[in-house]
């Protein structure tokens, strides 16, 4: 591959990068969201809610998220008779899969915190909102820091699999041009950016649970 390719490569591949970082920040707002509503429903008294959480996030982290997505695009056809629009069945099964490992994030982060801590707030005269603003998330935020982190990482690397359905993201874009061109730099290439992506936010978790570190 010449230079002029190569740099053709490069900037083709910078450009749709966009597109991954869009997958990306709409899933993990998406999923943060439904997380904690599910871990809220998980740990529920009510066993129909609890339940029905349960199987969600045992069909959701014990079946392949390609099927997910391939579920998510052409599903809604033979149902509806239509489809989704490419990037919004991908947005909308990458957020869903990963809820289901956020939801379990939370759920931890919550359990973590010790009982005690609710029942001396109650006896200052805390409010239960009160109690969870300033007592039990910047705790249960430092306790889920870690493994969210992982989450995350593992999120930037699943949108390659948006492909699949055809979206032209990062991932694909080196595919093409790996068989245009019979070689493997820009596979290459596209490793590169994604691990500058992972990079970025791990120092930026790394940056978050210094911040948290009074707690220890």
């Amino acid at each position: 591959m010449s230079r002029e390719l190569l740099n053709a490569t490069f900037r083709l591949m910078l450009q749709n990068t966009a597109v991954t970082l869009e997958l990306f920040f709409a899933a993990l707002a998406l999923s943060m969201l439904l997380g904690l509503l599910l871990a809220v429903g998980r740990r529920s008294k009510n066993i129909f809610v609890s339940g029905i959480i349960r199987l969600y996030l045992l069909v959701m982290r014990g079946t392949p998220l390609i099927l997910q997505l391939m579920f998510f695009y052409y599903g809604p056809y033979y149902i509806f008779g239509k489809t989704l629009p490419r990037i919004t069945a991908a947005i909308v099964g990458l957020a869903l899969n990963s809820a289901a490992y956020s939801c379990e994030i939370y759920r931890a982060g919550i359990d973590s915190v010790s009982v005690g801590q609710h029942e001396a707030a109650y006896v200052l005269g805390f409010s239960r909102w009160q109690t969870f603003t300033k007592i039990t998330l910047p705790q249960v935020i430092k306790h889920i820091l870690p493994p969210f982190s992982n989450e995350c990482m593992a999120l930037v690397k699943n949108t390659s699999l948006a492909q699949i359905i055809g979206v032209v993201e990062l991932f694909r874009v080196a595919n093409i041009q790996m068989a245009k061109y019979f070689t493997t730099i820009p596979l290459l290439i596209a490793a590169a950016f994604y691990l500058i992506m992972c990079g970025v936010l791990e120092r930026l978790f790394h940056y978050m649970e210094k911040r948290y570190s009074y707690y220890r």
